[in-house]
């Protein structure tokens, strides 16, 4: 393959990451990862450090959109990015000392994790007990459902779990440079109770800053390739400005289902790569 039509096939590959990423809340990394090594055979190092570029991509493509429509809850993203940020660099301080077979072996199991904890469907979505936190905080929300035609309240609990988890996917991100999103959004929709799409919303919000945190890193190790990552970097943005567009007019449990689908696959092949090539 020659240098121009690698550049295509990456910009292709990642205009459809940079979509799906947007719609999910998964910052585009957790399909640009597995393309370029599974696909293109990139080095999985050059691969994150190309994937996290496109994080933040993704984030400053579909935030705006988010916010404006109302989406995002901006007072959760504020209080999770402290823990995230921090977990980010512990993650990309401990990258340069972990093996390539081990990054995609450990990439596979938080993609298996993420998907199973996502099918587990809570019986009710309305928030039960005390939330002292939320409530101190101001926490709670509502944001206007495009597919269902009315508004959609709802109220925030579980705030000193997500910070735990939210370090964790911090974490994550800087090991793996996704952005952390597959664990972001199942801790705000199940911990937390947002609804999927506030999640979602949130998630994409909060992926660009956490991603940021730990890229300076990866540029200072070397693991950031401008011939990899530019085409990687357009081709996110694009994808992300379209699949801003399209969130507020899908349901919510195809969004949900979708978001499990993806998972499961690329946690199957990233696994079965790490462990057997």
């Amino acid at each position: 393959m020659t240098p121009f039509e690698f550049c295509l096939v990456t910009f292709a590959i990642s205009i459809v990451a940079g979509g799906l990423g947007s719609l999910l809340g998964l910052g585009g990394g957790l399909i640009v990862i597995p393309a370029l090594t599974l696909l293109l055979h990139v080095d999985i190092r050059y691969a994150i450090g190309a994937s996290i570029v496109s994080v933040i991509a993704t984030s400053s493509g579909a935030a705006a959109a988010y916010v404006r429509e109302r989406m995002t809850n901006l007072r959760v993203a504020m209080v999770l990015e402290i823990a995230t940020t921090l977990g980010a660099l512990t993650g990309a301080y401990c990258a340069g000392r972990v093996g390539g077979r081990a990054l995609e072996v450990i990439f596979g199991l938080i993609m298996g994790y993420s998907a199973i904890m996502m099918l587990r469907r809570r019986e009710s979505r309305e928030s039960v007990g005390r939330a002292p936190w939320a409530d101190r905080l101001r926490l709670h929300g509502s944001y206007y459902d495009k597919a269902l035609g009315r508004e959609v309240a709802y109220r925030v609990r579980g705030t000193r779990v997500g910070l735990v988890l939210m370090y964790i996917a911090g974490v994550m991100s800087g090991l793996l440079g996704i952005g952390s999103g597959a664990l972001k959004v199942p801790a705000m929709d199940l911990a937390m109770r947002l609804p999927i799409k506030v999640s979602t919303a949130t998630s994409n919000f909060m992926i660009g800053v956490t991603a940021a945190a730990g890229a300076g890193i990866y540029f200072m190790r070397g693991d950031i390739v401008p011939f990899i990552a530019a085409p990687v970097a357009v081709g996110v943005s694009a994808g992300a400005l379209l699949g801003s567009r399209l969130l507020g007019r899908i349901r919510s449990d195809r969004l949900r289902a979708a978001f499990v689908i993806i998972l499961l696959l690329v946690s199957l092949q990233m696994l079965l790569k790490g462990l057997f090539k």
